[in-house]
Formats: structure tokens, sequence, C-alpha cells
């Protein structure tokens, strides 16, 4: 994904030659937009901008670029630099290790999400790294062989994560939930109920994540999922995007009063390595 925006290195191996691109750019096709790097006329507006700023589109800008998702609250351009171009200013994204050379206008997910750890909260890179693993559908090992380098940070975070989480509000509530030495299981499977998102003794958690549509049908299949919980002897609880990102007090205080705190406090969820 070049997003309209491509290196001298990468025309040339796509068979044109230096002469072609003068050409181009002279009929408008290409605009130069630093010395090496190459713009067409319908070039994506934030790579654009990445790259006139010196680098490559990076950490949380490149991973909603990958369809990652990313809570809300990281609206600013996200740029990752050369280490000879962070000499020359400050607002860089930066990756733990050695620096890498700039290929690409736009950083694959492993080097954005290694790039993001410094970026985004601890709760907000698990979600992400956990919607990195679950649609790639790979697990904590893989994603972290996968990453160009794994400092102390990301690896303590790496335990935290789990590939089975469906949504990134699902992920929120598991990570905090645990924080508060709540045991919980993740994607359990309930008899007559089927998969549920979490579990905490007979406390069933159901994330709806904010693209969630209820139809017709999905709305008689929640109740009859319901009722059979309630026929176990179970408690449904069913979470907004909003009741999770913006009402998690409230919520938590609910949690709080169904569950009883020292019931359920085991050990961390057991995870898939």
């Amino acid at each position: 994904m070049n997003l309209g925006i491509m290196s001298r290195a990468e025309l040339l191996a796509s068979d044109l030659t230096d002469n072609d691109l003068r050409r181009m750019v002279r009929r408008g096709e290409l605009t130069q937009v630093r010395r090496g790097w190459y713009a067409k006329p319908d070039a994506d507006t934030t790579a654009l901008s990445a790259c006139r700023r010196g680098g490559s589109l990076s950490c949380v800008s490149a991973l909603k670029k990958h369809g990652v998702w990313v809570p809300p609250g990281y609206d600013s351009l996200h740029v990752r630099a050369t280490k000879h171009a962070q000499c020359r200013r400050r607002d860089f994204c930066v990756l733990p290790g050695r620096p890498l050379p700039i290929d690409t206008i736009l950083d694959s997910v492993p080097v954005a999400l290694a790039c993001a750890a410094r970026c985004m909260t601890d709760e907000d890179w698990i979600a992400c790294a956990d919607s990195v693993m679950n649609s790639q559908g790979i697990k904590v090992a893989e994603l972290r062989s996968q990453l160009p380098y794994v400092s102390a940070h990301i690896d303590r975070l790496l335990l935290r994560c789990d590939h089975r989480s469906q949504s990134g509000t699902e992920s929120l509530v598991r990570d905090r939930l645990y924080l508060r030495g709540f045991h919980v299981e993740v994607q359990p499977a309930i008899d007559d109920v089927g998969h549920v998102d979490l579990k905490l003794g007979r406390l069933l958690l159901e994330c709806d994540s904010k693209l969630h549509h209820t139809s017709l049908e999905s709305y008689r299949k929640d109740r009859r999922r319901d009722r059979k919980s309630v026929a176990q002897n179970l408690i449904s609880m069913r979470l907004t995007y909003d009741d999770v990102l913006y009402g998690w007090d409230e919520t938590l205080e609910d949690i709080l009063a169904i569950t009883k705190p020292g019931k359920h406090r085991l050990s961390r969820p057991k995870t898939s390595p």
C-alpha cells in the first residue's frame, strides 16, 4: 500500500528510469515531494504530510491506514523518520532499538505497532495488538516474532494481550478488570448460549463495538441468549461502546455491584503463547 507516494527506488524497481520520472513530473503525473520521493495527484493527504515532514506514516496513523482498531484520542499525525532526520526536529515517533531505514511511505503493521508503544497508553496499545492478532489469526508469540524490536516495556504489555478478543472494547474491559485483580474468562462457550465475550463467575459481559448495529435478527438472537443465560442462573450484561470508552467509572460500579470483589480475584487469564 503506497497511498500514492513512492520513493525513487520503488519507482525504478517498477521498470521506470530517471528520464521517465523527469517526464512524468513535467507532465504533472508525479510531483517531487522531497528529494527521492514522488506523489501522484490523488495521493493520500496524511501520507503526503508525512512525506513533506521527512519521514514515513507510522505509529497510530499507520495502524489506522491498515484497518487496525484504534481507540479515540489519537488524531494527530504520527511520523517516523531516519536517525539523521530525527536530529533536525523532535516531533517524530521513535522506534525502540536501532532506527530502521525509510523504504516506503507507510510502515508495516509490526513496525507501526512497535512505534506506537511509546505514543499510546498501555491499555490502548494492548487493544491494538489484540486487533492485529485477531484479524491476522496469530497468537502472542507470532506477533512478538514479527515486531522489529521488543523492549522490556513491550514484552510486559504482550503478557496482557489476548488474540481471542473480538473487539477493542472487549480488550479494554478485559485488561481493566485484570488490573483490578479479577480472573476473566475470554470467549468462553456457554451451553445453549454460545460464546460470550467475557465471563466473571456468574456474570457474562458482551461488549459492543462502535460499528455494531442491531438488526431484528440480532435483537432476537441476543434476547434468546439472555434468556438461556438466566435459565442457567447466569447474569448477562451488555456494554455499549460509550459505556466502555466514556462511562467506565459508572459501568465498573455496576459490575462491582453484581460481583463480589474477593470472589473472582484469582490469577490473570491464561493466554495461548
